[in-house]
């Protein structure tokens, strides 16, 4: 592990001291200056090098040799020393020398003798207001790179035009695929005349009088969870596998590569989810047998192919990359 990760690691003490403390039995195996045992807090912290020196503590002595084998002042001049003084006689009282000392450790109903990964980082972390896309985006048996290039849409960090103009002004904000329009990412998906028509090829025989080509329309559509399981999968697999294509296709023409036509690579898609829906058939995911039958039962709009532009190598080429 690198030293940078050390660094970063050793950032983190204080904030793992806090969801760590000792609970005393005999109080053998905990340390009276370092350790969380005490109403306190760590008395190295609290007091200070200069407090527990005097008191009397040597740096290696523990919770049983501080309060039983050493002896003690009655009386300092620091009243901050003297409630120390009287808080280890209540201690002192409730050693019992057959209990041994227990790590306890943070939890969200207070300490427990059990430490959860999960219960830690929920109670570090900062906790934000819940989205209502997530579901659209990261739900069982998605496309992990479908999703991420989805979630990258959804969050507005896709490298669109009318962004990259903000740190390079005078490039060509237009569009790439329409030719018409400035490039943005609610025109890139679903509102320019490409786009469109593959998402309609694709969805509006599911969809019917709730079709739309709006982004956020179309957000709120595929994050309810009032509607039938089969067509849900299929709309949020669609949704992901369309911007997926879309981007590539974009980027490939941005980069003055071959462009494939709105039919070849509404095929294209249409294949990719028919492939994922057999997956899920023969791999026997219950309830999804019939997967594929609603995906046929759903009409699909007829787009225009010029067969002439589109070649059997780059069908293959843009299959094998779905």
């Amino acid at each position: 592990m690198g030293s940078w990760m050390w660094r970063k690691l050793i950032k983190m003490r204080d904030i793992a001291r806090s969801f760590h403390k000792k609970k005393l039995g005999n109080g053998r195996n905990t340390s009276f200056r370092y350790d969380n045992w005490s109403e306190k807090g760590v008395l190295i912290t609290y007091l200070g090098e200069r407090g527990i020196v005097d008191m009397g503590v040597i740096r290696e002595a523990t919770v049983e040799e501080s309060i039983m084998g050493i002896r003690r002042k009655r009386r300092h001049r620091s009243m901050l020393l003297n409630d120390m003084e009287e808080m280890l006689k209540s201690v002192k009282e409730k050693l019992r020398a057959e209990n041994e000392d227990v790590d306890i450790w943070r939890r969200e109903a207070g300490y427990k003798s059990k430490f959860s990964t999960q219960e830690t980082w929920m109670i570090m972390r900062i906790a934000e207001v819940k989205c209502s896309w997530s579901k659209s985006i990261w739900f069982s048996r998605a496309t992990p790179k479908f999703a991420f290039v989805a979630w990258l849409a959804v969050k507005d960090r896709l490298s669109t035009m009318d962004r990259i103009s903000k740190w390079d002004c005078g490039v060509d904000e237009t569009c790439v695929l329409c030719k018409s329009e400035k490039e943005s990412r609610n025109h890139l998906f679903f509102e320019c005349d490409y786009s469109s028509k593959v998402w309609e090829h694709l969805t509006k025989g599911i969809l019917v009088s709730d079709y739309t080509n709006d982004w956020l329309r179309i957000l709120t559509i595929i994050s309810s969870d009032h509607m039938e399981r089969k067509k849900v999968f299929c709309l949020r697999y669609a949704f992901q596998a369309t911007i997926h294509v879309i981007w590539r296709e974009r980027n490939k023409r941005r980069h003055d590569e071959k462009p494939l036509p709105v039919g070849a690579v509404s095929r294209m898609i249409d294949k990719g989810i028919r492939n994922k829906l057999s997956i899920l058939r023969s791999g026997g995911v219950k309830g999804w047998e019939n997967g594929m039958k609603f995906w046929f039962s759903t009409p699909k709009l007829k787009v225009c192919i010029d067969e002439k532009a589109t070649s059997m190598n780059s069908m293959k080429k843009g299959l094998h990359l779905m």
